[in-house]
């Protein structure tokens, strides 16, 4: 049996845990979830999930040892690091989802004692970004393994096409900047770059419903104060088809992350042929270049020029090709059947 442990997350983890049922045997699987099950009603009706809660705190420490693999989906909550941390017997079987925010910046992650003994006696690694995988051996010590993996569907090539049958001709340039109200998105520092073109035919959206509400309301005022009505700021929640329907019509995205994040937006957007600016300094840099995939250095001038013909062709077909449903359903069940 293997057993998943994850910190809910509708956005990743609903459409894993589905795509985990339609393509392997979930008798060979069970969930254990940290959450509000109440949110999640559907979830009640598989009887390979649980829920981590009092009651079944004891069943979930005799699953973890009954197992034949442990997935953490993230090393997010304190009491689960303690359940590790005083087994490390487990961590043979155990492989570590890497997510970034879960093990980037050592010195501020909360209980790094436990963590740093935790990733570096982990038995395996799964991501598919490599330099992720570089960084928790430079950081934590780490000596596990590593399996190459895209990890979860939000992370698959997206068919999209645009019905433009009731639409007119769109008369100005649609710019993304940043995915999430984050800090470690560095809005400001694009603002002030962008700003040479405030009188220029442009839009600039940022999404900022997903993070923190103080940060939000910063990124709008600052916004708002450079490019007026330009600035079209997104604080409401959208739902999966629209979000993808919004990222059809932009033009230009820029990532500024100072860290591997925002990868699902990025992956959309390429494999739509869009021109992504991103950082050069960070891992998933490192990634699209060994793929083959055309990125642009936010460090260079950014330029309102469309991306040419011949490298969005490629991009889209690199991303097709390697973000496909097929690798991913290989990647999971390599890990799944691995000795």
């Amino acid at each position: 049996m293997i057993l998943h442990i994850i910190r809910m997350d509708e956005k990743f983890i609903l459409p894993y845990i589905d795509f985990v049922e339609e393509n392997f045997d979930t008798k060979k699987h069970m969930f254990f979830l940290r959450g509000n099950e109440q949110n999640y009603p559907d979830l009640a009706k598989k009887n390979f999930v649980k829920w981590i809660n009092k009651k079944t705190v004891l069943e979930f420490i005799k699953q973890m040892n009954k197992a034949e693999k442990i997935i953490y989906h993230g090393l997010w909550f304190e009491k689960l690091l303690y359940v590790i941390f005083f087994q490390p017997w487990l961590l043979k079987k155990s492989y570590h989802v890497l997510w970034g925010g879960d093990f980037y910046f050592p010195e501020k992650q909360d209980f790094y004692f436990m963590k740093k003994k935790i990733i570096k006696n982990m038995g395996h690694f799964i991501t598919y970004i490599r330099g992720d995988y570089e960084l928790v051996k430079k950081w934590y010590g780490a000596k596990g393994q590593y399996h190459e993996c895209i990890m979860y569907p939000s992370n698959l090539f997206k068919q999209y096409k645009k019905d433009n049958s009731n639409r007119g001709k769109k008369n100005y340039i649609a710019i993304q900047v940043g995915h999430s109200a984050t800090p470690n998105n560095k809005h400001m520092e694009i603002f002030k770059k962008l700003e040479k073109y405030k009188n220029e035919e442009i839009v600039v959206y940022s999404p900022l419903s997903y993070g923190e509400k103080d940060y939000a309301e910063e990124v709008s005022l600052l916004g708002k104060e450079i490019f007026g009505e330009k600035f079209k700021p997104i604080l409401d929640f959208m739902p999966f088809e629209k979000y993808i329907e919004f990222l059809s019509d932009i033009d230009i995205a820029i990532f500024n992350h100072n860290r591997q994040q925002g990868m699902g937006n990025i992956i959309t957007l390429l494999g739509m042929g869009k021109k992504v600016y991103m950082r050069s300094d960070i891992t998933s840099w490192e990634m699209f270049g060994e793929i083959g995939v055309k990125v642009f250095d936010v460090e260079d001038e950014i330029d309102l020029k469309p991306i040419d013909e011949k490298t969005r062709v490629n991009n889209i077909e690199t991303i097709k090709s390697y973000f496909s449903k097929e690798n991913l359903i290989k990647q999971w069940n390599d890990i799944f059947t691995s000795v």
